[in-house]
Parts: C-alpha cells; structure tokens; sequence
C-alpha cells in the first residue's frame, strides 16, 4: 500500500494505491479542505497546525492509522523548490556533488540554512561533446525541517519527499508517451500558484512557479463584483472565466464595471512569457499540447480561454485514468488529484 499525500495550500489530497503487475489500482481517495467551510480563504492565517489537523482528518476520512502507512510519499510545493536542468562538464561522483551544490546557491534563495540537494544524471549533451545533463532540485534544510515536522505533527513517519512539479510529470509521463517532435507543457493550477512544466523526449526540460492560482480568481472577482468570497467562489463555479460578464449581464447594472484585463488574462500572458523564454533559449518552439491539471484547473471556460489565447490545443489532464478501480468511487475534481497520483506513482517506482 502506497498513500501519496498532496498537503496543498487550500485542500490535502490523498490517493491510496498499491502496485500490480500492469500499474497500480486505486485503493481509496479523499480530501480536505485546510480552512473552515464557507469562509473566505486567508492564506496568512493557515499555520502548521491547521495542516496537522486536515491531514489527520484526511487520514481519518480513508480509515487509515498514521502509525500504520509505511509507504508514505509527499511533495514540496514548487515555490519552495528549484528544479533545473543544468549542462555541465563530465567529472568524477564527489566533484559532481560539490559542484551540484555550488550551482544549487545560485537558483534558490538562502534562508540561513543549508542548501539540500538531489540530482539525476540525464544524460549526454546533444550539443556540446564531454558535457551531460542534469536534473538538479535544490531546496533550503529549513525548507525541508518544516515539512518533516508537520508530518510527525500529525502522526506519520516521513518516507519519500519529492516535489509537485515533478510529480506532475510523472502522473503524465506515466499514461502519455513523450512527443518524438516538439514538447508538452503541463500547467498545474494550485491555490497560491501555478506551475509550469515543459517536457519532450530529447528537449530540454522547463520548469516555472507562476504566482497566480485559483485563491486569486476568487480574490478578483470578490473584488470586481463587490462579493463576499464564498459568494464570489460560487460565481467563479457556475460562469468561470467569463463570471463578471455573465454576472453583469444577469443584473443588468451599470454599476458593475467590466475590467479591461482579468486575472485570467494575466495568467496566460505569464505563461505566454514563459514559453517564449523556453523558446528563445532552446530553440524549441513547437508547443504540441498544453494539459491543465490542479483545483483550478475545471474553471468553466478556462482550457478555451488559454487555448483561443495560446493558440495551442489545451485540455484537461485526467491523472485518475491511469488508475484500475477509479470506476467505484465518485469524484467530481479528478484533477486536483494529478500531484498526489504524481507522488503515489514514485513509491511505485521506488520498490
């Protein structure tokens, strides 16, 4: 049994599989949200204890004990990780890692502690001869104390800590074959912040934190509609991205101005960006599809609105559907799920 648990800013997500002969089976499924219900989300006033509480509440909710889940696998949010690919020159084991954590001091801010770091040997350069490929992750030992001690907060023995962007491409890469031309780009919409992951068979992999989430579609239209936030995130469910025009429409008031620019337009110009980056530094402009995945992902309107804007097909990511027996349980968001899948699927990997 494999529980990978996704301690999100919004919601804990759990997936519980174990693995067999063709890939794994869905064994149980749950979530909770972190603040109250029917409050508006504060992200300031959430503090380790009411993580403590919905993880423990989540563990509960799949009739699990703590002290009984010894194939547990988490993730650190990608604002808190950086995750590049590095080209450098071929040298022995010890060097490697001393020179990993020079480069790591480079990409991560310091908090005072010690930079933490794991690599991946991809491979050789396609470029340059007698250089390879890196995958490096770096975070900060503080970083890294905090998460361990929300988990042994709430019960549980800390195993395998990954990070989300990377578990989003696992989920992917697990039930999708990697383009022979061009690249995928996986956008994973969380509560706080956005990741952006690009991802070819041979091209260089990409990965961006943005800062807008699903917290800040919510927080503009309160602001834009003069709505409470729980008001204003049943608004967002029912007309999406075009709720302070359908809103407006509804009430025939003038008094509801239609901003000229939304967060959605501000969320796509951000991976517009991104993309043109990835492009002009790697000479790989040949976006083939993008998938959406996370809680934000299912905003009514939004794959088209990012599609029409992009122009890129975009759609949404199912990471369920690489799991057997996901046909016994009802789950409206699959989605949010995709970094949970993500991490359960490393503990797969891992055995």
């Amino acid at each position: 049994m494999i529980v990978g648990l996704d301690i999100g800013r919004q919601v804990v997500k759990a997936v519980v599989v174990e693995k067999t002969k063709t890939g794994f089976k869905l064994l149980n499924i749950g979530e909770r949200l972190v603040p109250e219900p029917n409050k508006a989300f504060d992200p300031d006033s959430i503090t380790a204890p009411s993580w403590v509480i919905a993880v423990r509440e989540v563990l509960r909710d799949l009739k699990l004990n703590p002290k009984r889940v010894k194939k547990l696998v988490t993730g650190l949010n990608g604002s808190k990780v950086s995750i590049k690919q590095i080209t450098t020159m071929e040298m022995a084991s010890d060097e490697l890692i001393s020179a990993m954590t020079f480069e790591a001091r480079k990409h991560i801010p310091m908090d005072g502690s010690e930079a933490v770091i794991d690599f991946q040997i991809l491979g050789p350069n396609k470029k340059e001869v007698d250089k390879i490929d890196i995958s490096l992750v770096a975070c900060t030992q503080k970083v890294i104390n905090s998460h361990l001690d929300l988990l042994k907060d709430a019960g549980l023995k800390p195993g395998i800590v990954d990070t989300d962007p990377v578990a989003v491409s696992n989920t992917y890469i697990n039930k999708h074959d990697l383009p022979e031309e061009g690249v995928v780009v996986l956008v994973d919409i969380g509560s706080l912040s956005t990741s952006l992951i690009v991802r070819g068979r041979t091209d260089e992999l990409f990965i961006r934190d943005i800062p807008i989430g699903g917290h800040h579609f919510v927080k503009w239209l309160s602001k834009t509609l003069s709505q409470d936030y729980p008001v204003a995130e049943e608004t967002l469910a029912k007309y999406g991205v075009s709720a302070h025009l359908a809103e407006k429409a509804e009430t025939n008031s003038s008094a509801i101005a239609v901003a000229d620019r939304t967060i959605f337009d501000n969320l796509v110009e951000d991976l517009r960006r991104s993309l043109r980056y990835y492009a002009k530094t790697t000479g790989q402009s040949f976006f083939q599809k993008i998938f959406l995945s996370g809680g934000g992902a299912l905003t009514p309107g939004l794959a088209e609105f990012v599609q029409e804007k992009l122009n890129v097909e975009t759609t949404i990511l199912d990471p369920l559907a690489i799991l057997d027996g996901v046909e016994k349980y009802e789950i409206p968001n699959r989605t949010q799920y995709t970094v949970a899948v993500g991490l359960a699927i490393r503990g797969g990997i891992e055995e």
